[in-house]
């Protein structure tokens, strides 16, 4: 059985290591992200069979349910491992019919981050990620002071490390004059490769480069030449896809969702795929 561990991990700070396979949880809310899942029992074994995989790094909102999905992160492995590392991020909140609000405004920063704490039963945050911008592509407003307050709240104990989330190199580099930055969470995946000059400049900074929507999101890629390379390696393509990205740079971190153990399964085997330098460079020629 494949697990996490053939990976590797990532060390970003003394007390800061994550497994580079990881786990998005975003999927174990029902349709929409909003509500209950539609199998609890399922969710809760996904949780713990990631777990048992080796992941050690989950990542999760408290947007998103809301709130269920960090409650049932907290119901699955509550007192947690002692080497686990969870994500949240802060930003948005949703509307009574699901939708989605930015909600950056100081008061609405702070109470989302002690909402975190409270749903994940912590004490403080492992890594909260400040998510700007706009639906999936980053806007060139300043974050200094958005990215003030949660610097401020680490300040105060309640959050051990920051991260930003749809951003752009000149907006890394603002919230760097105000804090150490471990993690940014752009979307970046095989077929949408705009951000390679970030990715490269995190793996220089040694920050951990997390692609959302790893496998495309709400519209699965599709390629001819994804589905060709992945049958001659006797893999499925969204083992490659997440494969390529474990072979782009070193830094670079994975979080695909699934609601599914056999799935899960399925994902974290891509940590054991070898890609081939001539499967690299069939892959490398895919555009979006």
């Amino acid at each position: 059985m494949s697990t996490a561990h053939a990976g590797g991990t990532l060390t970003l700070a003394g007390d800061l290591t994550i497994s580079r396979m990881g786990y998005g949880a975003m999927q174990l809310a029902g349709p929409g992200v909003f509500g209950p899942p539609k199998d609890h029992d399922e969710a809760i074994a996904v949780l713990r069979e990631a777990a048992n995989l080796g992941i050690t790094h989950i990542d999760t909102s408290d947007y998103y349910g809301p709130y269920i999905v960090n409650e049932l992160i907290k119901e699955a492995l509550y007192p947690y491992p002692d080497d686990l590392r969870i994500v949240t991020k802060v930003g948005a909140v949703r509307g009574d019919d699901g939708s989605w609000m930015p909600e950056l405004s100081r008061h609405g920063l702070i109470d989302a981050v002690h909402s975190n704490l409270k749903h994940l039963g912590v004490e403080a945050l492992d890594v909260v990620n400040l998510r700007v911008g706009g639906v999936d592509t980053p806007t060139d407003d300043p974050l200094g002071e958005l990215f003030s307050v949660v610097a401020e709240l680490q300040q105060q104990g309640l959050i051990r490390h920051l991260g930003i989330s749809n951003v752009t190199t000149g907006q890394l580099t603002e919230a760097q004059s105000i804090a150490p930055v471990v993690t940014v969470q752009n979307l970046y995946n095989l077929v949408n490769r705009q951000d390679g000059e970030l990715v490269d400049r995190c793996a220089r900074e040694n920050i951990a480069f997390t692609p959302f929507f790893p496998l495309g999101g709400f519209t699965p890629l599709q390629s001819d030449t994804l589905h060709r390379v992945a049958a001659r390696l006797e893999a499925s393509s969204q083992q490659v896809a997440l494969a390529w990205l474990l072979q782009r740079s070193p830094t670079i971190a994975l979080i695909p969702g699934t609601s599914s153990v056999a799935h899960l399964h399925e994902n974290v085997g891509a940590a054991s795929v070898e890609l081939p330098a001539d499967a690299v460079e069939e892959l490398n020629s895919i555009s979006a």
